[in-house]
């Protein structure tokens, strides 16, 4: 089974994400959920931008960095909304991923990829933080480069559907989502 870098959105490190390792967990895997802010997770979205503001982007990236350091080559990157982005930015670091596995955000750049690239997709539709040709863009950019890319999107559901403690949430989405994850996950 697969060593796994799951990290959190720009909530900070919440339940759902140590839950979300967890169903990681039970399935074989072995997952690794590091604090990116070294403080207790934000209570709303405002809250959480302004802890990402007050820690710092490049902060954040490194203690990702320091977090993925002692794991082997062949790690999945996979993150929630922000987190997956920070996964994406791993990934010009770490070319033997086993994998990319996106959550609610898109990650990765084209240049980052290397071909045959397994990546799994994630997103609400609509998703007010990743707007439908923003996304087809970097579907076509990620798949020119290589990547095998498999794009879900779950019509009806918030931003944050797979987390049961937000307004987002939406169970069956939720379901399928981690139903499909778990099978992209059983490859690597």
């Amino acid at each position: 089974m697969a060593h796994i870098l799951l990290l959190h959105s720009v909530y900070g490190l919440r339940p759902a994400v140590l839950a979300a390792a967890d169903r990681l967990r039970a399935a074989g895997h072995q997952v690794s959920t590091p604090d990116l802010y070294g403080a207790p997770p934000a209570g709303t979205v405002a809250e959480g931008f302004a802890l990402l503001d007050k820690v710092g982007r490049d902060t954040v990236l490194e203690r990702a960095r320091a977090a993925v350091a002692e794991l082997p080559a062949e790690t999945v990157l996979a993150g929630f909304s922000m987190g997956a982005g920070v996964a994406g930015a791993l990934l010009a670091e770490r070319p033997a991923a086993a994998g990319l596995l996106l959550l609610h955000g898109t990650g990765g750049a084209p240049e980052s990829v290397r071909p045959g690239l397994p990546v799994q997709l994630h997103l609400a539709d609509p998703d007010e933080y990743e707007p439908h040709d923003e996304v087809e863009q970097w579907r076509e950019a990620m798949t020119a480069a290589g990547a095998q890319l498999a794009v879900y999107r779950y019509p009806g559901p918030g931003h944050l559907y797979t987390d049961p403690d937000l307004p987002d949430h939406e169970a069956l989405a939720a379901a399928l989502t981690w139903e499909r994850a778990l099978a992209f996950l059983a490859d690597r």
